[in-house]
């Protein structure tokens, strides 16, 4: 935690990424993780060497996850890399999305993102050992990844996303949700409906709160600690959404709509769903239909992971 102070003390350039992190250089995608452009004679063998360093990289999380229950962090930060995506601007990176730029100081300090280093603390030595993947395609790896091994739909993701060079390209704050808007349901809707998400996609994604816990000292949101949370696993505090929040399953939804528990966290942003008429007519169901949320949800993360990426080589798959 001293490199974490001494960083957020010092501030960061923002054309500088993270100088370290446990001896681990984070440095210039010229120098580690950016692939140019192939020629027609080498891409396809070059595709190859990439996708076996996928499925490599995503075995690594999967171990990492085995012995780490850091499943909520990693989907939180594929989810804010891609989640700055602004469909009324043209010009890459300028649009935001998922494009590794969440590895730079200027961005990670946000504070939307707050609490985000350790996601990177545990995905730089993944990243470090596979040269043809990028931080764009690691991020959402371990967040689909994460979802997956929670108990979760398999996620139809695609992979050979280009990373941004360096911290002037980070999309400004302010594009992330925040979780208590004057208005919820309007608040929702700008965000998301910039992305290019529908009031379908919104409430699926919303169900994602089924994995992890807020803590008041990163959000200003949840309890210290709760029944639930008070002995972990990993470390103990914070207030969750649900009981089982490492599992991931459709009682988000059920806990939201029937609000008995005091134990249970339920933001603005949460209740919303089931007062919005048109939010509450996918909320009701999902509730009920367990099947109906996987399929939803599935299709909603593979598109937000999609979200501005430019990608090169274009659209790898990472098959078992």
């Amino acid at each position: 935690m001293a490199v974490v102070h001494r960083i957020l003390r010092r501030g960061l350039s923002a054309a500088s990424p993270l100088p370290s992190l446990g001896g681990l250089l984070l440095v210039s995608p010229q120098e580690l993780g950016r692939r140019p452009a192939s020629s027609s004679s080498s891409a396809a063998a070059a595709a190859g060497d990439v996708e076996a360093e996928l499925r490599a990289a995503r075995e690594d999380v999967r171990q990492l996850l085995k012995s780490n229950p850091c499943h909520p962090i990693l989907v939180r930060l594929g989810w804010h890399d891609a989640g700055t995506y602004d469909k009324n601007i043209t010009e890459w990176p300028k649009c935001g999305g998922a494009n590794g730029s969440l590895r730079f100081g200027v961005e990670l300090v946000h504070a939307a993102n707050k609490g985000l280093l350790k996601a990177l603390f545990l995905v730089i030595p993944i990243k470090s050992k596979y040269a043809g993947v990028t931080y764009a395609d690691i991020f959402q790896l371990a967040s689909a990844t994460a979802i997956e091994e929670a108990g979760g739909p398999k996620i139809p993701m695609i992979y050979g996303r280009a990373d941004v060079a360096d911290g002037e390209e980070c999309p400004p704050e302010g594009r992330l949700p925040a979780a208590d808007p004057p208005s919820p349901a309007e608040h929702l809707r700008e965000v998301f409906y910039r992305m290019g998400l529908s009031d379908k996609e919104i409430v699926a994604l919303s169900g994602a709160h089924t994995l992890g816990r807020a803590r008041p000292e990163r959000s200003g949101w949840g309890k210290p600690e709760t029944k639930y949370t008070e002995n972990g696993p990993g470390a103990p505090g914070g207030q969750s959404w649900t009981s089982e929040w490492l599992k991931f399953d459709s009682s988000y939804f059920k806990e939201i709509k029937e609000r008995r528990d005091e134990d249970l966290l339920v933001l603005p942003t949460d209740a919303v769903l089931f007062e919005d008429s048109s939010f509450k007519i996918h909320a009701e169901k999902y509730a009920e239909d367990q099947d109906a949320f996987f399929e939803d949800y599935a299709e909603a993360h593979a598109k937000l992971s999609n979200l501005g990426a430019k990608f090169d080589p274009p659209k790898l798959t990472c098959k078992s």
